[in-house]
């Protein structure tokens, strides 16, 4: 017997913050992992396949819709374990605002994820793309994670360290892309202050705001106050946030892309090459502030990695801008920017 409600042929433009897509052909939310399993029981009996979203920050819809069912994460909770002085253990619902359990762990004492401030979405998608910001990873704090083994048919629970996370990656998004659904994570965290260096931007709001003791709520303010300045607020501006990863090259790829471009900005890692700032690629490309009538998509004004939403009226109009950019970039660069939002269809 179903318990929950199960709408059908629903317009998933409401469910990405991009605010385009077709129809999904059924639609529920999930409050509990039982409903998580029931919905996916249901799902295997109609022969449908089934999604798991959170708020559609970091996902696309195709035009077509979606054929299956759409399960929208609702799961929530937040349990503090303390584990000693200075250990705490956040488990966490994996239908969590995630700003809003940074919040709660800043205004606890807590440092490990305030630099993943002003992120939109839920923890539960946290672990997927493996979410970063300002120095700090989820990896670096997540312990477990909860979810349902689609291969298996129940619940496990997986350590982080077998996420198989690198950057902005993990397994969830490549070998097992669409098997497990994540209903909990655990985080451990540590009381204290986050310890420099930090970000130069994150830095030099410090300097110009005298701020010397960097606890916390510093950082957290400091990483609010940069992003704000820079990114458009999803709820008010229909974007998907960065639309492209910096890329990685290899240390003789950087050697000639600093011999033809003097000012090319780089980190380097520790594999020897360096990650390149995919905004200055796109800026440097010509689509610096663009917008483009044709599909009436544009970059965000103060920052090109965004894309953004002006009136645009289907996502092969998002996905024929992207790929001017991606063209743009490859032919001045010889580069390929790689797309972080997901496009499910």
């Amino acid at each position: 017997m179903i318990l929950m409600n199960i709408s059908q042929n629903v317009s998933l433009a409401g469910y990405s913050t991009m605010g385009l897509g077709g129809p999904a052909a059924y639609l529920a939310e999930v409050t509990n992992r039982s409903e998580v399993t029931e919905a996916l029981k249901w799902a295997g009996e109609h022969q449908l396949p089934a999604v798991m979203i959170g708020e559609g920050s970091n996902i696309i819809w195709g035009d077509s819709g979606y054929p299956g069912l759409v399960i929208v994460d609702k799961i929530r909770g937040y349990e503090v374990f303390e584990e000693d002085e200075t250990n705490v253990y956040l488990t966490l619902g994996s239908g969590e605002p995630w700003d809003e359990v940074v919040g709660r762990s800043v205004e606890a004492g807590l440092t490990g994820i305030e630099a993943l401030s002003l992120i939109p979405g839920t923890a539960g998608a946290t672990p997927i793309q493996n979410v970063g910001a300002y120095g700090q990873e989820i990896s670096q704090t997540l312990t477990t994670i909860e979810a349902f083994d689609a291969q298996k048919g129940d619940f496990l629970t997986l350590a982080g360290s077998d996420c198989g996370f690198s950057y902005r990656n993990s397994r969830f998004k490549t070998t097992d892309r669409g098997r497990f659904y994540i209903t909990s994570v655990v985080l451990h965290l540590t009381k204290g202050n986050p310890l420099p260096p930090f970000y130069s931007s994150v830095q030099e709001y410090f300097e110009e705001h005298g701020i010397k003791e960097y606890t916390p709520a510093a950082l957290r303010e400091a990483v609010i106050a940069i992003r704000s300045a820079k990114l458009p607020d999803p709820a008010l501006v229909r974007n998907t946030g960065s639309f492209f990863a910096n890329p990685i090259v290899d240390a003789a790829q950087l050697d000639y892309l600093r011999g033809r471009f003097e000012a090319l900005p780089y980190w380097p890692v520790e594999s020897g090459g360096a990650k390149l700032p995919a905004a200055w690629l796109i800026e440097q490309a010509g689509f610096k502030d663009y917008h483009d009538e044709a599909t009436g998509m544009a970059t965000w004004p103060r920052q090109a990695l965004v894309l953004v939403n002006e009136h645009a009226k289907t996502t092969a109009d998002l996905m024929a801008f992207k790929q001017k950019i991606v063209d743009a970039v490859q032919a001045k660069f010889e580069i390929t920017l790689q797309q972080e939002p997901e496009l499910l269809s």
